[in-house]
């Protein structure tokens, strides 16, 4: 039998803030959401299922503007599985490669079950319900699990709705800012096309979770992202899950059916608005940001040598997977690697415009 956690609205956690220091301190937290997460990753740590014993990783804060969180983790440049081949953003799942129903079963943690009982979404639910996590066996970090809707669906790596709301949810759930979720699609670093999101700790504040944005469509709480990489942004707090996870499915599904891959990115993080008021206002993580960031498609297997494009590093968060760029690497030096992935300056203002009219129609 499975272990399972079990969890309604009242679970989620929303005194949630930085403190005044530059990091939270990774104190390992024996109960609820964060306790089941890290005491069965350690545990499946300490029995030898990871393909290399991740422990604590140099990190460097790289001087500039953006703020960038700089790790070295070669082992995991090295050693992960290698991707599978992709060749387009809608394709299908294939049972033949490797995928999540293939995996050692000691590698599941536990399912998320979410209990609806005498709410309006009990229904809704009845059909998917069921989010397997399991251990990333090649982390990135503390804490790197996967996210993966109910396994025997065999659904391929496209978002759906139920994804997206057990993602800000499992944010929601932790009472650490430093968990983040995260989806590649396919095109965009995703190594497996299984449906998965990515969660993980990472012990750094980092500039997305307050960046500036303007308002692009008041209905939706659909916002730009003002500063580099340019994307969207959604906010939900614990009252608006359902709202927003479908706002942001009807974006993303928009982007696969015109073929444009994209990384997302939910973290704890400000309200948006245009300017933040106080230092306690900076602080405070009473909600979920959501990044979505178009890209350019990269398919085959061909790869950077710093740090491959993806949902982390479009959020700051920079794996460099050899010490010579890691202690070398500049921020303008990390800006050029991003900017050969985005979207040219017409390709996305034009992007805006017709999510606008779509999410607005």
């Amino acid at each position: 039998m499975q272990l399972q956690f079990v969890y309604s609205n009242r679970d989620f956690v929303t005194d949630v803030h930085w403190s005044s220091r530059s990091s939270f301190g990774m104190t390992l937290m024996a109960e609820g959401f964060d306790g089941i997460i890290q005491v069965g990753w350690n545990e499946r740590m300490e029995r030898g299922l990871f393909r290399y014993h991740l422990g604590d990783l140099q990190t460097r804060n790289l001087p500039g503007q953006c703020g960038y969180v700089a790790q070295l983790n070669i082992q995991r440049g090295t050693e992960r599985r290698k991707p599978q081949e992709i060749l387009s953003i809608q394709q299908e799942f294939n049972a033949k490669q490797f995928n999540f129903n293939k995996i050692n079963p000691d590698e599941i943690i536990f399912e998320m079950i979410k209990d609806t009982e005498g709410s309006q979404e009990g229904e809704q639910l009845q059909q998917a319900c069921r989010m397997v996590v399991l251990v990333n066996v090649s982390p990135l970090e503390f804490g790197h699990c996967l996210f993966v809707p109910d396994p025997s669906l065999c659904l391929p790596q496209v978002l759906t709705k139920f994804a997206t709301k057990t993602g800000i949810e499992s944010v929601l759930l932790s009472s650490n800012p430093g968990f983040r979720v995260g989806f590649n699609s396919l095109g965009a670093f995703a190594s497996v096309n299984h449906l998965h999101l990515h969660g993980y700790y990472l012990d750094h504040e980092l500039k997305i979770e307050s960046r500036p944005v303007t308002l692009l469509v008041p209905e939706k709480g659909f916002y730009r992202l003002l500063d580099f990489p340019g994307g969207f942004l959604f906010y939900a707090d614990s009252e608006c899950v359902d709202k927003v996870a479908k706002s942001i499915c009807q974006v993303t599904d928009f982007l696969v059916m015109r073929n444009i891959a994209h990384n997302l990115f939910f973290t704890r993080g400000c309200p948006p608005c245009d300017s933040i008021q106080t230092e306690e206002d900076r602080l405070s993580r009473k909600g979920v940001r959501i990044a979505i960031w178009p890209r350019v498609s990269s398919f085959g297997t061909k790869e950077e040598s710093a740090f491959n494009v993806a949902l982390c590093e479009l959020a700051g968060h920079l794996p460099f997977k050899n010490k010579k760029d890691y202690e070398l690497s500049t921020e303008k030096d990390v800006i050029d690697i991003i900017q050969r992935y985005l979207l040219s300056d017409t390709e996305f203002n034009m992007l805006e415009q017709q999510l606008t009219v779509h999410l607005g129609s």
